[in-house]
């Protein structure tokens, strides 16, 4: 009788199967590909595993989630409780706050300063933000100014980008004695220097972040706005060696539906202008940064933000008010939670989304859209000091001067500074 079949095989036949098996032609050629696909991709997944999560970018009830990162992100000591949105939220009456006081920060403008103009009330300086299900960590204005050592951290934007820089000095400064301090403007630039940190703190005034005719930091009120297709470099090359960059654009694109694309150079005799839809325009505006982002900020070692857009309260009947009326003498936040107003165009939170889902450049999204407009109560209305002397007409009628754009000092911009510190941080 024969024996039955071996099970298993000689040393020999073993390697000779093991030799046949690694010399196979479909495994060389498998191996072959992943090595071809790592080299001619490799830069790409590394872009992709390095992005950030965004939230809610095109307003309630959608919203767009990114792969998180692999890796520390610079800057970061920690990492944001599991599942929780900071964005996500209700204000919360509290009376630890202001962290600051008005007159004990010299550096708010006096467009801002609401108190100092004669606002009767204090309770717009009394909320905090308290996210659905975890914590917004408190403000460390040390952990913020160490960080800072040897930095330089910039804001570029509108007035309420500047607004935000503003409150960001305020919260750190009373920190650095008064010798060690100071504050200056060179055209489009404002500097504040904490001289013992080796460090500034800056803003540079580009509404658009292209060239524009708006682009004088003093005289800028410009109803006829263009801006110039393809011209970030013409102020990026301002920003360049910054540490941590906080953009924002929004407010100036929204002249109507449509707006001045100028394809040529402002010195041209005769201008080569494209009328494009306001959203077209912006997303032209959007794709420049992000552009501008890759080709100049090291993700290794820089941080970018882009805060969106700073809602207005310009009519009261968003919210179930009066007709004709606007957040002049509001008081009391919007609790409704799912308030949207008019005034903040969710076709342009649906740019930002597009733009933002197409990108491989690590960029953190700072979403104080909904969450600034609950805050109707918190505008500086009629509480600031006037550009132009108020006419008899304005003065029998408040609501008719009220800015319901910008926002007083202490105020919402804190907040928005406490959940930029978050995301720099805890990201």
């Amino acid at each position: 009788m024969k024996p039955p079949p071996s099970t298993s095989s000689s040393p020999s036949s073993s390697s000779s199967i093991l030799r046949k098996a690694r010399l196979s032609p479909f495994l060389f050629t498998l191996l072959a590909f992943i090595v071809f696909v790592t080299i001619l991709y490799g830069e790409d997944f590394s872009c992709i595993f390095s992005q950030l999560e965004y939230s809610s970018l095109s307003g309630p009830p959608n919203s767009i989630s990114r792969i998180k990162k692999n890796k520390k992100l610079p800057f970061a000591i920690g990492e944001a409780e599991e599942g929780c949105d900071l964005f996500s939220g209700r204000w919360v009456h509290d009376y630890s706050r202001p962290l600051y006081e008005e007159e004990e920060c010299p550096y708010i403008q006096p467009q801002l300063t609401c108190q100092e103009h004669g606002r009767p009330d204090k309770d717009y300086q009394h909320w905090r933000w308290q996210p659905h299900g975890c914590s917004l960590p408190s403000f460390n204005a040390t952990l913020m100014l160490e960080t800072l050592r040897g930095k330089r951290m910039l804001y570029v934007g509108d007035s309420l980008n500047r607004g935000q820089y503003i409150s960001m000095v305020c919260l750190l400064h009373r920190l650095i004695p008064e010798n060690a301090k100071s504050m200056e403007t060179f055209g489009s630039l404002s500097v504040f220097t904490a001289k013992d940190y080796n460090a500034t703190i800056e803003f540079y005034w580009a509404p658009f972040l292209l060239e524009s005719n708006a682009d004088d930091a003093v005289v800028h009120r410009i109803s006829d706005r263009v801006v110039r297709k393809g011209s970030i470099n013409k102020h990026g090359k301002n920003w360049k060696g910054a540490d941590i960059v906080v953009f924002n654009t929004y407010l100036w694109w929204m002249t109507g539906l449509e707006f001045n694309i100028l394809q040529g150079s402002f010195e041209d005799e005769v201008k080569d202008i494209a009328i494009v839809s306001t959203e077209d325009a912006y997303r032209m505006g959007m794709k420049s940064m992000l552009r501008w982002v890759k080709k100049n900020m090291n993700p290794k070692k820089t941080r970018v933000f882009f805060t969106s857009m700073s809602p207005s309260h310009q009519k009261s009947i968003d919210w179930g008010g009066e007709p004709n009326k606007n957040c002049y003498n509001e008081t009391k936040i919007i609790e409704d939670p799912t308030y949207w107003g008019s005034d903040s165009r969710k076709s342009i939170m649906q740019v930002i989304g597009e733009v933002f889902r197409k990108t491989k450049v690590p960029i953190t999204f700072l979403n104080i859209t909904q969450l600034s407009s609950y805050r109707k109560d918190a505008h500086t209305s009629i509480y600031k000091k006037q550009w132009n002397p108020l006419t008899k007409e304005q003065l029998a009628n408040p609501i008719s001067y009220a800015d319901c754009v910008h926002w007083c000092l202490p105020g919402l911009q804190d907040t928005w500074n406490e959940l930029l510190f978050a995301k720099l941080f805890y990201p």
